[in-house]
Parts: C-alpha cells; sequence; structure tokens
C-alpha cells in the first residue's frame, strides 16, 4: 500500500475515508467519460475549514487505476512536500493550493483539458453562451483568464485565485489552456464539470453548423442557472449522480473505495 504524506508528517491512508472515496469515483468516472488526458489533470478536495490541507492524486497516475487510499494529503503552507518521496506535480500544488487557500468557497477543484472544454477554450470568444437549459447553467457563473503563460506554478496560482473571489463563479475558462471547476463538495463540483463538457460539445457542435445560434435572454438564463443552483435545496442531481456512479462502481466490485 502506497503511504500518503503531507507536508510534514506521514498521515494515515483512512483518514477522511468518505471524502476519498468521493473523490477516487469521481477520478474513475471522468476516465470513463473520456474527461481525462494520459496521466495528466488534477482533482482537489479541501478538507480543513482554511482550506489549506486537501487530497489530490498522485502525480502521473491514470484516473482509471486511482484508490481512495492513494490519494495524497497536502499542505500548502509546507512547499517541501514537493522534495520529498512521492511528491506531487508541482504545477497542481501550486494551482489547486493557492486557490484552496486564498478561494474559501472552492472546497472541491477539478481542472481537465477534456475535448471540448479545451476547443472552448482555445477559441477566441470562449465564453459558453446559453444556448440551451444545461448551457444556462453557467450564465453568469464563468470567469475567463486569456493570460496564459506557460505552466501554472505557484505564482500563477495565486494570479489565478485572485481571479476566483467572487463565490458566484464556479467555472474558470482557462484560455489555451482548459477548464477548472470548483463547488462546495465531490458531487457538486464533478456534476458541474460533466455537465460544462455536455454543454461545450452541443455549444461546438452548433457553430459547425454555420447556422444562426439560438441563445435564450439573461433573464431566462439567469433564472435558470438560480434554479439549478438553489441554495435550500442544494444540488440533488448532482448528489443522485455521484450516488449512482459509486453503486454501478460497487457492482462492478470496483476497488475504487480501497
Amino acid at each position: 500500500m502506497n503511504e500518503i504524506k503531507s507536508a510534514s508528517t506521514y498521515i494515515s491512508n483512512n483518514s477522511f475515508q468518505e471524502e476519498r472515496k468521493d473523490l477516487a469515483a469521481a477520478f474513475r468516472w471522468a476516465e470513463r467519460s473520456n474527461l481525462h488526458e494520459a496521466v495528466a489533470n488534477h482533482f482537489s478536495l479541501a478538507v480543513n475549514s482554511e482550506g489549506t490541507e486537501f487530497l489530490m492524486n498522485p502525480n502521473m497516475w491514470h484516473f482509471s487505476r486511482i484508490k481512495a487510499s492513494d490519494l495524497l494529503l497536502l499542505d500548502v503552507n509546507d512547499k517541501t512536500v514537493l522534495t520529498k518521496d512521492n511528491p506531487p506535480d508541482a504545477t497542481a500544488w501550486g494551482l489547486h493550493g493557492a486557490i484552496h487557500k486564498l478561494c474559501p468557497h472552492a472546497r472541491c477543484i477539478m481542472h481537465v483539458h477534456s475535448v471540448y472544454a479545451t476547443t472552448l477554450a482555445s477559441l477566441e470568444d470562449c465564453i459558453l453562451p446559453p444556448i440551451n437549459q444545461v448551457a444556462a447553467m453557467f450564465f453568469g457563473r464563468q470567469v475567463i483568464d486569456k493570460n496564459y503563460g506557460g505552466l501554472a506554478f505557484e505564482d500563477e496560482g495565486t494570479r489565478c485565485a485572485n481571479l476566483l473571489s467572487n463565490s458566484k463563479k464556479h467555472t474558470f475558462i482557462m484560455g489555451n489552456h482548459g477548464v477548472l471547476i470548483f463547488g462546495k463538495n465531490v458531487a457538486e463540483t464533478f456534476n458541474r464539470l460533466y455537465y460544462f463538457e455536455r454543454a461545450a460539445q452541443t455549444y461546438i457542435n452548433a457553430l459547425q453548423t454555420g447556422k444562426k445560434i439560438s441563445i435564450l435572454n439573461d433573464i431566462i438564463a439567469e433564472k435558470t442557472a438560480e434554479e439549478l443552483d438553489n441554495e435550500e435545496h442544494p444540488n440533488p442531481a448532482g448528489t443522485a449522480f455521484l450516488r449512482e456512479i459509486k453503486s454501478i462502481l460497487d457492482q462492478e466490485s470496483s476497488d475504487y473505495a480501497d
């Protein structure tokens, strides 16, 4: 079994067991949904109130084989973790750590280079318009960054975090790069990630027809977004989606929860 390290001490890989299972299930389903890219991309989940301690996938592991016990428990305040055995990816530690620390509402972060989201991020106008109900989920909730400057180390993570201070906005379109989505927990964040890729695919397909695209007006788009993101009934669809993912994996005797 792999040793799980924090920045300064060995941490039992039995800690935060339910959180680990949720995150591991999301990795498995991201691979199954073709949201992954080889052994790149990262998901993370803050496990303390300050957001300074977080779970993240080990460096250069394929999403399809990540188990709950494999997840690294990291501390953003101790950079020495990068020089120890089994270190995290330095760019992911810098990007995710800075966002968790500076944006406490970003409890779970999922960053991918999925095909359609990255296609969208490669356009000059890379905002996703509300062309249907699914796309309306993201109306007024996107942040666009057109200042790609290479790999995202610690300084770049701080710059990105400063763009994400508005707690209403949860979808970060990284121009010429990919997409980063966050939420209160794994269920909410993975639900958003899955649907953003679906909405981006629909939009890219619509552009390819060459015909005029029908876009919802701002009032209806915002109404729909609020209805799908109701704080009084937080994320029932996302909670059910993750529950069903875990049920399917359990029925298949998957080792994701080990």
